[in-house]
């Protein structure tokens, strides 16, 4: 499905085909493309760069498709990166997580660091935590595919 471009985010890179490859959604999915471009919250002499997930009802462009700036896209991809790898051991733990040292990495970005923790804020954690970590085994095919290609791509650029 083409991605508009009379909107507010104006797409410069598209993959129009998302539907087919989104993950298990493929086939059967309202996330219909992805977009790199620029932002629709820029101001006049600002251009701020943006990832956009289009979705479609069936009938019209949703209010629901999502925009978000690169770095957080990135921020997000690195949280998933790092609580893959934590789950890796997880199990060895009777709650997969220790509940006296709920830190699982503070990750240097900018002069600062980015927390990664258990929340234990989660008042269902015990349990939200090995439906996670059943899920995140579950599509570990799927997970595992989209890390290699990334790797993959980071290496291409030098990373």
């Amino acid at each position: 499905m083409k991605i508009p471009t009379t909107l507010k985010h104006k797409p410069v890179i598209v993959s129009e085909n998302y539907e087919q490859v989104d993950g298990r959604y493929a086939g059967n999915t309202d996330a219909q493309g992805l977009s790199l471009g620029l932002a629709q919250w820029n101001d006049r002499g600002k251009v701020d760069i943006s990832a956009k997930v289009w979705r479609h009802t069936g009938e019209k462009w949703s209010r629901q498709s999502e925009e978000l700036p690169m770095h957080r896209v990135l921020d997000l991809a690195i949280l998933i990166c790092r609580s893959s790898l934590y789950f890796q051991d997880a199990y060895r733990m009777p709650k997969m997580y220790d509940p006296e040292n709920t830190t699982i990495d503070r990750i240097g970005l900018q002069g600062d660091a980015m927390n990664v923790a258990v929340c234990t804020d989660n008042p269902m954690i015990d349990n939200d935590i090995k439906l996670f970590a059943q899920a995140l085994g579950e599509d570990g095919e799927m997970i595992g595919e989209r890390l290699s290609v990334l790797s993959r791509v980071l290496k291409e650029m030098g990373y």
